[in-house]
C-alpha cells in the first residue's frame, strides 16, 4: 500500500484506522535512506560490526566485552503483561546516576556506589519500525511498587505511595521493569540504560550537539548557564540540560522532562548528518563509549544482538517520535510529587498495547512544567 493513502501511527491525535494523514501541501518525505537512528546506540552498533568485517576482530570481541547485561526475564519469571506479538516492541530506557566511580561528582551527593534512576522512557516502536512514540515517566510520581526480585535473587517488598525511582534504588533494572509493567500493564520487550559519565563522554566524542534555547537558563544545581540562543552542547552541558530542573517552567521534574525531549530530537538530528562509517577511529572511539555506557537486557546483550536491534531502528527520524509525558497531576498533598492520572494514563497504555497512537486527549489537561519551546533543535 503507498504511505500517502495508508495512515500509520505514531502521528499525535491520529488513531492510525481511518482516514489519511494530515501533511503540509507540498512537503514530501525525505528519502529513507536519510533518516537515521532513533539513538546513539542504532548507529555504534552497527558499526561495531563493519569494524569486525574488515579485519578488526579483537576490537569487535573487545568491545562484546564491554557490553553489560542483566537478566529480566529470569528476575521477572511468568507473572507479567501478555507478550504482543505484532512486530511492535516496548523498550523501557532509563539513563542511571549511579554515586561511584566516574558519576560520583556528576550525580552529586557521595560515593556510596548507590544508584538512582534520573531518567525513564518507554520506547514504543510501532510495526514496521517506521515510527516510534516515548512516554517518558517523571521520576517524583508517587506510584504503589510490587513486590520484586532483583537479578541476584533478593526479594524486596512491595510499597505503597513511594516515587517511581525509588524502585530502580531499591531493586536495580528488574524492579523498574517490574514497576513500569504493573502500573501500565504494557510489556517490556526491552530494557537499556545509560549512565551519566558515558552520555557526557558520547556526546564529546560527536562534537557536540546544537540547540537552541528561547530564554536564559540558569541551574546551579545542574552546573548549567545558558544564555537564550544557537549553542553547540558540549557532553558536560548537554548532561546540565537533561538533568536541570529549577532554571526552567516551574521548577519541576515535568519540566526538565520537557527539556530532555527536545534534546532527544536534537541529538537525532545531529546524528543522521555525521559520516561515521568514512572515519574508522571516530567509529571505534564511539562503538567503544557506548558499549561501556550502556547496560542491557539478556536478549541484547551482544555487539550481534545490539546490530539486529539497531537495524530495526535506523528507519525512524526526530520527526516520526511522538513524544508524551505519563499523564500526572500535581499532588494536592506535596506540590514537589505528581500522581498518576489513570485515566488519561489508560488511553496511552491502550494505545501502546493496541500498536496505535496517543490520542491527544490523553495529555490535554495533565501537569505539563511549562517548559515546552525553551529548548529546540539548534
Amino acid at each position: 500500500m503507498s504511505a500517502e493513502s495508508t495512515p500509520e501511527p505514531g502521528i499525535p491525535g491520529d488513531t492510525g484506522t481511518a482516514g489519511p494523514r494530515n501533511r503540509a501541501k507540498g512537503r514530501r518525505r525525505k528519502p529513507r535512506d536519510k533518516r537515521k537512528g532513533l539513538m546513539i546506540m542504532a548507529w555504534t552498533a552497527a558499526g561495531i560490526v563493519v569494524l569486525g568485517g574488515t579485519g578488526a576482530g579483537y576490537l569487535y570481541f573487545k568491545l562484546n566485552g564491554n557490553i553489560k547485561s542483566v537478566d529480566i526475564d529470569q528476575a521477572l519469571g511468568t507473572d507479567r503483561p501478555q507478550k504482543v506479538d505484532n512486530g511492535s516492541e516496548n523498550i523501557l530506557v532509563l539513563g542511571s546516576d549511579t554515586r561511584s566511580g566516574g558519576n560520583k561528582k556528576l550525580g552529586g551527593g557521595t560515593d556510596d556506589g548507590s544508584a538512582r534512576s534520573d531518567t525513564a522512557m518507554i520506547v514504543h516502536v510501532y510495526e514496521g519500525h517506521k515510527k516510534a512514540s516515548v512516554v517518558s515517566i517523571p521520576r517524583d510520581t508517587l506510584i504503589d511498587r510490587p513486590e520484586c526480585t532483583d537479578t541476584d535473587g533478593r526479594t524486596h517488598r512491595a510499597a505503597s505511595g513511594v516515587m517511581f525511582n525509588e524502585s530502580y534504588s531499591t531493586g536495580g533494572a528488574a524492579c523498574a521493569v517490574k514497576t513500569v509493567e504493573s502500573f501500565s500493564g504494557v510489556r517490556m520487550d526491552h530494557y537499556l540504560e545509560v549512565d551519566f559519565a558515558g552520555f557526557q563522554k558520547l556526546i564529546d566524542e560527536l562534537g557536540g550537539v546544537g540547540v537552541t534555547t528561547t530564554k536564559d537558563i540558569s541551574d546551579p544545581d545542574s552546573h548549567l548557564d545558558l544564555k537564550a540562543g544557537t549553542h553547540q552542547l558540549t557532553g558536560k552541558q548537554a548532561l546540565g540540560l537533561v538533568r536541570t530542573r529549577h532554571g526552567v517552567g516551574d521548577g519541576s521534574d515535568l519540566g526538565r522532562i520537557q527539556l530532555q525531549q527536545a534534546f532527544i530530537k536534537a541529538l537525532i538530528n545531529q546524528v543522521k548528518d555525521i559520516n561515521l562509517f568514512g572515519n574508522p577511529k571516530r567509529l571505534y572511539d564511539l562503538a567503544n563509549t557506548a558499549t561501556k555506557t550502556v547496560t542491557t537486557d539478556s536478549d541484547l546483550g551482544s555487539v550481534n544482538k545490539l546490530m539486529s536491534f539497531a537495524g530495526g531502528l535506523k528507519g525512524i527520524s526526530s520527526k516520526n517520535m511522538n513524544m508524551v509525558t505519563m499523564p500526572v497531576q500535581y499532588d494536592p498533598a506535596d506540590p514537589n510529587r505528581v500522581i498518576v492520572a489513570k485515566t488519561k494514563a489508560q488511553l496511552v497504555w491502550d494505545a501502546l498495547k493496541a500498536d496505535k497512537a496517543i490520542p491527544k486527549a490523553a495529555t490535554e489537561g495533565t501537569a505539563t512544567g511549562d517548559a515546552k519551546g525553551v529548548v529546540n533543535a539548534g
